[in-house]
């Protein structure tokens, strides 16, 4: 088993990486444990990508991931104005990968994720148990001399504690992109609350055939609790100041 303390790298992922507003505001927010307050606008974040060789991770070998969550309030990057989120869903074909996101509080379950480009077309598909969950539907260019890059945070909790950790990441995103639709194909899984609104609204995204980025070694704390509250098992203080940690820090 991988240790959770190591930091790992992927390069050269095949990456979307999109945010929509959801169909249900409420729906999607009610998804946060205690303590954490969802962005004014309830935006969903989705990312869809596919690590095809063991060569292009320093040790997670070749898998596939959908990760989903809710953009917060208060929880910014450190360095710019961009929204930390919550993992509400983690699908993973890797039991190595889930293991060692398991461990740092990710909400993981075992999935398949795939990428197939047809021409100026591309669909990702998010499977479970080998039927259609998820699908987005994007038109698309070429890369050029254009690099993304910067930092996500994302939050987990674990061991009664909210962890907090800042991921880099560079991509080479395509241009043109435009996304047709993204479709959520199961109305009875947990993952159903998150679907877009209609009609779709994106608020940002990127396809990018070559996306590197690493999973930090270092996560710091931002809030402990004696009592396990919440889906997560613990409560976050429902004031913040705007470097993320509790107000009074």
């Amino acid at each position: 088993m991988l240790d959770p303390a190591d930091p790992h790298l992927v390069v050269h992922s095949r990456m979307i990486y999109l945010s929509w507003l959801p169909a249900d505001p409420a729906a999607a927010a009610a998804l946060l444990p205690a303590g954490l307050r969802a962005g004014d606008d309830r935006r969903v974040f989705m990312n869809q990508y596919v690590v095809d060789d063991e060569t292009q991770s320093s040790g997670f070998g070749a898998y596939s991931l959908t990760y989903l969550g809710v953009s917060l309030a208060g929880l910014d990057v450190p360095d710019r104005p961009l929204p930390g989120g919550w993992w509400t869903h983690y699908l993973c074909s890797s039991p190595r990968v889930r293991g060692y996101a398991a461990a740092r509080g990710a909400p993981v379950a075992a999935g398949r994720t795939w990428l197939e480009q047809r021409g100026d077309t591309l669909v990702a598909q998010t499977e479970v148990d080998g039927a259609p969950l998820i699908r987005a539907r994007v038109r698309v260019g070429d890369t050029g001399h254009v690099i993304r890059s910067g930092h996500h945070r994302y939050l987990t909790g674990r061991d009664g504690a909210l962890v907090s950790g800042v991921y880099p990441y560079l991509a080479e995103p395509v241009a043109p992109f435009e996304v047709e639709s993204v479709d959520f194909l199961d109305p009875d899984h947990p993952v159903y609350p998150l679907r877009p609104a209609n009609p779709l609204v994106i608020a940002t995204g990127f396809y990018s055939p070559r996306a590197s980025f690493a999973y930090p070694g270092g996560e710091s704390v931002l809030a402990r609790s004696p009592a396990a509250v919440g889906r997560a098992g613990h409560q976050v203080p429902a004031s913040r100041a705007r470097s993320g940690l509790p107000s009074g820090s």
